[in-house]
């Protein structure tokens, strides 16, 4: 039985201990007493008091119950195979006992080891077990005491409500320490990348080499970290992106909010914000296998050299994907806008077009502005369209034609094999990380901050 199996059944059993105490606290009513909370809340409360319990204490179990089943396998191993090993040597002989489980082994095992198989099976079997009965019988107990507190003057409402508040505050906890916790492993890895490569070195730096080598037989370069060009090809790509999503969004918004009917509006939203909704591998695809030998075939039409994986490609289909978030945003924007202000520009003899340009821009410019900087800050944060559309080397060049590198393709390049967290390789995925967070929250601050300060106010 997994935990998922479990936890199905404690949701069901929860269920059942929610029907008896409504079934309980009626009992009650029909009796003529007077119910301080209805029937619905003493059900909930006793089915809180079941799942609650039960749910964290599977969570606890789960947390440390791994760790624990793979220390006693490794005990169980004879002494002299397991006599000063380190922590990455135990890991070694945990995936040969895994091996050895799932019988994808070369060779036959040692007889110790099919013996550890063994032993981490049945001991899994046994925590699996324990864990169910103990959740269960910790639920029971919870929800038996809740029931035996009904009562015609029990405060059901109260508890759950006060539940329910703690759940919520639980949950924005997570929220917080989670993001605490992304930023924590950012900075703690950067930090240890900056005292291998110097911080001028790394931002301000023409040359981005970073192979070296990990292990003592592996021939490399000796390494070079200076990520301006890969700052500057995703700065490059976001441009073009840009510039074909920027002219596009803008004037679908204006056309949607100001000059369609109301039956092309219902058709023609919902389709262009389709676009929003494909996943960002099939935008890949797309750039690989159409756009990029398109722009290859034209450009030997006239004479031009466009390589395989080129910035224009890149760029060119990741503005496709950004349209409808600069088209939605500034649509919102636009039909923000009071009708008085139309209705006057119009009283006042100007045309429809000079009514958009120079009335309902002006007006709605900070929420647009502020679309506009949120999908800067998306097309920045984009990987699998760069990954496979723009190319793996990090150049300075103004060629659209030719490949860059950016952020994202560097992270997952550097992170892909051998990874070895103590050398400057690897970890200056964590230094790039760290310039991409700190520069996407930038803009995402800036254009909530535009937004916020330059907001007309309309009675």
């Amino acid at each position: 039985m997994t935990v998922l199996t479990l936890t199905g059944l404690i949701l069901v059993i929860a269920l059942l201990g929610y029907a008896m105490g409504v079934a309980r606290s009626r009992s009650a009513l029909q009796a003529g007493s007077v119910l301080h909370s209805r029937p619905q809340y003493s059900g909930a409360f006793v089915a809180f008091l079941f799942a609650l319990p039960a749910v964290c204490l599977m969570l606890a179990w789960v947390a440390i119950d791994e760790g624990i089943i793979r220390s006693l396998t490794i005990a169980s191993l004879p002494s002299d195979v397991t006599e000063g090993i380190d922590r990455r040597q135990a890991g070694a002989l945990i995936r040969e006992v895994f091996q050895v489980i799932s019988g994808r082994t070369f060779g036959e095992p040692e007889p110790y080891m099919r013996d550890a198989a063994a032993y981490y099976v049945e001991a899994q079997g046994w925590s699996r077990t324990l864990m169910y009965v103990s959740c269960l019988a910790l639920g029971a107990l919870c929800a038996g005491w809740g029931f035996s507190r009904i009562a015609p003057e029990f405060r059901a409402r109260n508890k759950v409500e006060a539940i329910v508040s703690g759940l919520l505050v639980l949950a924005s906890c997570i929220a917080i320490l989670t993001t605490v916790g992304i930023i924590g492993a950012l900075v703690f890895e950067s930090w240890a990348f900056f005292t291998l490569v110097p911080v001028n070195e790394f931002l301000f730096g023409l040359n981005w080499e970073p192979q070296i080598p990990i292990r003592e037989d592996q021939i490399a370069g000796a390494g070079a970290f200076g990520a301006v060009p890969v700052f500057w090809g995703t700065i490059f790509i976001a441009l073009i992106s840009m510039m074909v999503a920027l002219p596009i969004g803008l004037f679908s918004a204006i056309y949607l909010a100001e000059f369609a009917s109301p039956r092309v509006r219902t058709i023609v939203k919902p389709v262009l914000e389709i676009l929003a909704g494909i996943p960002t591998i099939v935008y890949g695809f797309f750039a690989v296998l159409t756009v990029a030998p398109a722009l290859r075939r034209y450009g030997e039409m006239v004479g031009l050299d466009v390589a395989a994986n080129s910035a224009l490609a890149a760029g060119g289909v990741m503005g496709i994907m950004i349209i409808p978030f600069i088209s939605s945003l500034s649509d919102d924007a636009i039909t923000a806008v009071p009708r008085s202000l139309r209705d006057a520009s119009l009283a006042m003899g100007a045309t429809r077009a000079e009514t958009v340009s120079r009335v309902l821009l002006p007006a709605a410019l900070p929420g647009i502005v502020g679309g506009v900087l949120l999908a800067v800050s998306r097309a920045i944060g984009e990987t699998m369209i760069v990954v496979m559309a723009a190319g793996l080397i990090a150049r300075l060049t103004l060629n659209p034609f030719e490949g860059v590198t950016t952020v994202t393709v560097q992270i997952v390049t550097l992170l892909i094999g051998d990874s070895s967290f103590d050398n400057p390789k690897t970890l200056a995925a964590f230094g790039l990380g760290l310039v991409l967070f700190i520069s996407t929250l930038g803009l995402n601050v800036f254009a909530l901050n535009i937004v916020k300060k330059y907001r007309e106010r309309y009675d």
